[in-house]
């Protein structure tokens, strides 16, 4: 028996969705959920819309509609016969739901839609275990919960919530080696997770790169394709896709795209274009998350291309506005505010500088850096880190494993820097495709011991599946 799929319109409409052209695919299902209001292929991609919208826009100012939009949908499907796709569209249905409330800070109504529908996934999975959508859906919430940092284990306990790294990677394998209608989708989360997580680059490059090629009018591939270049240090592919993207009002609207362009131009010392960028993301952006970043980013812009102090200074106390610190760059920010330690010019520079991939570069700026007597213990620190990340990125590894080593010996055990973490985290991967596991998971377990640092959630999450893969 073959497995149960989108109806034809349903499925053009999920193509459209993936687009980012909310529009579109609204009205190709507007007939389609008059005519069969309990269908669950239009009720699925409709949410999906929803959904989109609500994630990437984070307008306040829609959540009240789109959430009641998701309960309706989730009523109507309650008069459908159970089928995988009824089930499946009905747990995944709930899981947007609590994404959507937790993302607005509903923590209870969230975290109790996300239970259900974590639950419910599972037992559609278990009565259906060939539908390969759910096991999509599944792997990644189990791949979610199993990579949570220790510090939130108490939540997932709160919530009842158990999984494995391996398990949700053993479902999303599945999902990605079987067609069905979410196969592309399941394929981008297996490979940014491998990419990410498991130093896998050149996958995530080379799946981002054909999906691009494939459809040049995609937007949502477009995001793609630059956030992996952005990850990997290829500062000028990821600007190249930024203005290679598709524009038009018929695309939904994702300022964060212009976050990330002032990130790279900043890379590259266009001050004035990155600070540009940032400010037509903070007039565009109805959310509250990156708003601390983006003013942390507009300081440096103005600050490094040497702007009247008055407007360092406006930029600077923006940090501090009102506004959530639960994103890792914002939670940054703020610390750097309320730290008041001056940055250092040319460590700062070579820090952008790495991050866009000109390592040669970032390396010729070092060289004019000179510690003295009152040199911060922080500068002193990030020194030897920025160079080993340079001589890394030029493919230098001993001279890599060097400076990574004169790190953490100048931080000692107890820096509350996130530079000697990073270092033991790049000597365990660095190990690891030697081959020598014995110094990797030494690398790796010297990691997770530092204390609080600025990034200890992601640092920590990436050690712990290291050490896991080691098993």
């Amino acid at each position: 028996m073959l497995p149960e799929r989108l109806t034809s319109n349903s499925s053009r409409a999920y193509a459209e969705v993936l687009k980012l052209r909310l529009g579109a695919a609204r009205e190709l299902l507007q007939q389609e959920l008059v005519s069969s209001p309990a269908a669950p292929a239009p009720l699925l991609v409709a949410n999906c819309a929803d959904f989109v919208e609500l994630l990437i826009s984070q307008d306040a100012s829609r959540y009240d509609a789109l959430v009641a939009a998701q309960e309706a949908h989730l009523a109507a499907l309650g008069r459908a016969p159970a089928s995988a796709l009824r089930d499946y569209a009905r747990a995944e249905i709930t899981l947007h739901l609590g994404l959507s409330q937790l993302l607005f800070k509903h923590l209870v109504v969230g975290g109790f839609h996300l239970r259900s529908g974590y639950h419910q996934m599972q037992a559609v999975v278990k009565r259906y275990p060939s539908f390969a959508p759910a096991r999509k859906t599944l792997g990644i919430c189990e791949f979610a919960v199993g990579s949570l940092p220790e510090g939130y284990r108490w939540l997932l306990r709160l919530l009842g919530l158990t999984a494995s790294v391996e398990t949700g990677l053993k479902n999303l394998a599945i999902a990605a080696a079987q067609p069905s209608d979410f196969h592309t989708e399941s394929l981008i989360y297996l490979t940014m997770i491998r990419e990410s997580y498991y130093k896998k680059p050149e996958e995530g490059l080379r799946l981002a790169e054909r999906l691009a090629a494939q459809q040049p009018n995609n937007l949502l591939f477009a995001y793609l394709l630059m956030s992996v270049n952005k990850r990997q240090h290829r500062g000028e592919a990821a600007l190249a896709a930024y203005r290679a993207r598709p524009t038009g009002p018929g695309y939904l609207a994702v300022p964060y795209l212009h976050h990330m362009a002032a990130d790279l131009l900043l890379y590259q010392g266009d001050y004035a274009a990155s600070e540009r960028e940032n400010l037509a993301f903070l007039r565009e952006f109805r959310g509250q998350h990156y708003r601390k970043d983006t003013a942390f980013k507009l300081y440096l812009a103005a600050w490094l291309g040497g702007q009247p102090a008055a407007v360092v200074a406006r930029y600077r106390q923006q940090i501090n506005l009102p506004g959530p610190t639960d994103v890792e760059e914002d939670n940054y920010a703020q610390h750097y505010y309320h730290k008041a330690q001056a940055l250092h010019p040319v460590l700062t520079r070579a820090r952008l500088q790495i991050d866009g991939g000109y390592n040669r570069q970032a390396l010729a700026t070092l060289r004019s850096f000179h510690a003295t007597p009152t040199t911060l213990w922080r500068d002193r620190i990030e020194d030897p880190y920025r160079r080993a990340r340079a001589y890394q990125g030029l493919g230098q590894l001993d001279s890599a494993w060097f400076y990574f080593e004169r790190t953490q010996t100048v931080a000692g055990p107890t820096a509350p820097y996130y530079f000697a973490p990073q270092a033991a985290l790049q000597q365990g991967y660095l190990a690891q495709q030697e081959g020598n596991k014995p110094k990797a998971r030494e690398c790796f377990s010297k990691a997770l011991k530092y204390p609080w640092h600025e990034y200890k959630n992601s640092t920590d999450a990436k050690a712990n599946l290291a050490l896991r893969e080691l098993r």
